[in-house]
């Protein structure tokens, strides 16, 4: 499933491309073609998102709501437009570009009160500028769930996935294990902080990169990560390989419905902090 920094690059995608004039909206598949109908031709007014959501909207403050899951792809061409196929969910028409839609989980015409519906049970993003760390704070600092489950609860944190909670989890060397509440005030801030810049990272290169420059192959004289997920990394997808500070073997068990990855060295239990 994208995470939280391909949902606004997609945003801003859109933005560049459709803002500000009419557009031809269409439904292939035909899952979509009533509220299609309904927009076709209106004016793009603007986008947005909001963890894992991406909102695209139009005249008569209309909105379509899209949620990507795990098998939904939007990609972007130019026109003239080839014929869409019997899997395009949504294409989006203008007199350069076009947008197509496949396999999302949801794409739906909402009103503006349902968009602010579904900002209100989202976690604060980190991408966001309307909103700090602090909301996600007051749930994280009560909770007795694991560190890890939390920064994957969208509605503790919205747009965080599974390579960004194990990523930053380490580079500040906490315990995925160690329960929310037992987590200082200082060290949460310094995770929100790490996730801004991280996630705006991943939007500007459209990668998630987490290592730093003291750590980077060409500086450690190592071979460059082979991953179809992208740049390099601490611990994602590294089971049993060495840590590249400490040299211990990278762990992986399943938290949360979703493989966790750490360095037992590095990120020390609890009783160890």
């Amino acid at each position: 499933m994208p995470e939280g920094h391909t949902i606004h690059r997609l945003a801003a995608d859109h933005h560049e491309r459709f803002t500000g004039g009419p557009v031809r909206v269409s439904s292939p598949q035909g899952t979509f073609a009533g509220s299609a109908a309904l927009l076709d031709g209106r004016a793009f007014t603007g986008v947005d998102a909001h963890g894992k959501h991406l909102f695209l909207g139009f005249e008569g403050s209309v909105w379509i709501h899209i949620h990507l899951g795990l098998f939904g792809k939007l990609g972007f061409g130019t026109v003239p437009a080839p014929p869409p196929t019997g899997t395009v969910r949504l294409r989006l028409l203008n007199d350069s570009h076009h947008a197509d839609l496949r396999g999302p989980t949801t794409c739906a015409l909402i009103t503006a009160p349902e968009k602010r519906a579904i900002h209100d049970r989202l976690g604060p993003d980190p991408l966001r500028t309307d909103e700090n760390g602090e909301r996600a704070w007051q749930r994280v600092s009560r909770s007795r769930v694991t560190v890890a489950a939390l920064l994957m609860d969208q509605k503790v944190v919205a747009g965080v996935g599974n390579v960004y909670r194990a990523e930053v989890l380490f580079r500040h060397g906490i315990d995925p294990y160690l329960p929310g509440k037992d987590l200082t005030r200082g060290e949460w801030d310094a995770l929100w902080a790490d996730l801004r810049v991280l996630m705006r990272e991943g939007v500007r290169h459209n990668r998630i990169d987490t290592v730093r420059p003291e750590h980077l192959p060409e500086a450690m004289g190592r071979p460059p990560r082979v991953d179809d997920h992208g740049g390099e990394v601490y611990v994602y997808r590294r089971a049993r390989q060495a840590c590249h500070i400490c040299g211990a073997g990278i762990r992986t068990a399943e938290l949360a419905a979703r493989n966790l990855f750490w360095c037992p060295s590095c990120q020390p239990s609890a009783g160890r902090r």
